[in-house]
């Protein structure tokens, strides 16, 4: 069998971990315990004691197999297929034979090492054979692409929405944005939609649940656009998606294991354990804000968390910090306005040195107090420092919270800087709907 690539063998790892609806163990060009395709008589085998895979089953996930290997690493050859999936050629035939016939795959030119018979051939994917949408729904703005099957971006916009306005008329404008966003991308409709919010969402079924301080519109954009499009909508917490995203494209992309640490207007946590986002029982897994802390006055109780991890190293708590080493007049800072002020707090102790050194100390004091909770019950080997305040840090505040954290912990980890920045939710959110669009079109028959 053909030698895959580390990088390659991580990719197939993460793609088995999304697949859905399938009884699975990896397949035997990752594990030599399974037998190889070659000796199957040429199809894949993906096999599970209690329930083999079905042979249209299996058609199947060689087809998206190979559909996550051209979106990744663009057009291949039958030849290059065949090197990167461990299937027999004659396997690899009848897949591009299939996604062809369906409208999938095309021809899109020629190898420059082979230039004659089928193995010259370059496939690739019929990338507006659908449109995928992502929206990034914060407190106070809405914001949207739209991209092919292949994520180039075809149309992009955002909104303000003001604390004033009322649920109606929030619901409807962010609804018309999308819809003229999609009428810029094109005439191809839109296959599936994917949704990053903050709050909770309840994992029975699929919706953003209640939650005090976040406004009514949110819940309200998500039942109407299900209602008004024909397309697929999915609806994910922000902090997960940016998850999703750094795991995928970003700065975790070497890690299987990890917890996102969200810092915003708020403060939350991502949890990625074996390569699967663990949402919890409630969908509440990583809602780090309402940890308990010293350092803070009271506790926090289940409606508020003033009094937990949030009171002392959210935004608004972070502006105090500033205030108090003179980097910030929190007088003057506006309501909504904490994330912005504690984003400019932070560069510009980076920028002044030693001078803002005391301050940025005791910003990693703070999150690492809080990292070391975390890590002392999931040991994950590596936190990744996102959203605007992370992302505003960098590598300098991911050093000195690892440097801290080291101190607090007898448990080594890693301290990395999200390098997704402001996109990392709407990246998370377009790949949660490329993967929808995925199982929609690759679905086993019958």
């Amino acid at each position: 069998m053909p030698a895959v690539p580390a990088l390659h063998r991580l990719r197939l790892r993460r793609f088995l971990a999304t697949m859905r609806g399938v009884n699975y163990q990896e397949p035997c060009l990752i594990n030599s315990r399974f037998s190889s395709a070659r000796k199957s008589g040429g199809a894949a085998i993906w096999k599970d004691p209690g329930m083999p895979a079905s042979p249209s089953t299996a058609r199947a996930i060689n087809d998206r197999l190979a559909l996550r290997l051209l979106q990744q690493d663009g057009p291949l050859t039958a030849t290059q297929l065949k090197t990167l999936t461990g299937l027999s050629r004659p396997t690899v035939a009848d897949l591009v034979e299939r996604l062809r016939g369906a409208g999938l795959i095309q021809v899109v030119g020629e190898s420059g090492a082979v230039r004659r018979g089928p193995n010259a051939k370059l496939y690739g994917i019929v990338a507006d054979r659908a449109h995928l949408a992502a929206l990034d729904v914060r407190l106070g703005s809405v914001s949207v692409v739209v991209t092919d099957l292949l994520g180039t971006v075809l149309a992009e916009d955002s909104l303000p929405i003001g604390s004033d306005t009322g649920t109606e008329p929030a619901v409807e404008r962010a609804a018309a944005l999308l819809e003229r966003t999609a009428r810029a991308a094109g005439s191809v409709p839109l296959h599936s939609v994917g949704i990053g919010a903050p709050g909770l969402i309840d994992p029975g079924t699929g919706e953003l649940r209640d939650s005090s301080g976040l406004p009514a519109w949110h819940r309200g954009l998500v039942r109407e656009l299900q209602r008004r499009l024909p397309a697929t909508v999915l609806v994910e917490n922000e902090t997960n998606l940016a998850a999703v995203a750094e795991h995928r494209e970003g700065a975790a992309h070497d890690r299987e294991t990890f917890v996102l640490l969200w810092l915003g207007q708020g403060i939350g946590a991502a949890v990625m354990l074996d390569g699967r986002l663990r949402q919890g029982a409630s969908g509440g897994a990583g809602e780090i804000g309402f940890l308990p802390v010293p350092g803070v006055s009271g506790l926090p109780s289940a409606v508020n968390c003033e009094g937990g991890f949030h009171s002392l190293a959210g935004s608004g708590a972070l502006c105090e910090l500033a205030t108090a080493h003179g980097l910030v007049d929190r007088a003057a800072v506006a309501e909504g306005q904490e994330e912005a002020a504690a984003v400019d707090a932070v560069r510009a102790a980076l920028e002044a040195g030693e001078a803002g050194e005391p301050f940025l100390k005791e910003v990693a004091d703070r999150l690492a107090l809080g990292s070391a909770a975390v890590v002392s019950v999931l040991d994950p080997g590596c936190v990744l420092l996102a959203g605007a305040v992370g992302h505003a840090g960098g590598a300098a505040l991911a050093a000195r919270v690892e440097e801290r954290l080291a101190t607090m912990s007898p448990l080594r980890t890693e301290v990395r800087a999200g390098s997704l920045g402001d996109g990392a939710v709407l990246r998370g959110a377009l790949l949660t709907a490329r993967d929808a669009a995925q199982d929609a079109l690759f679905a086993p028959e019958g």
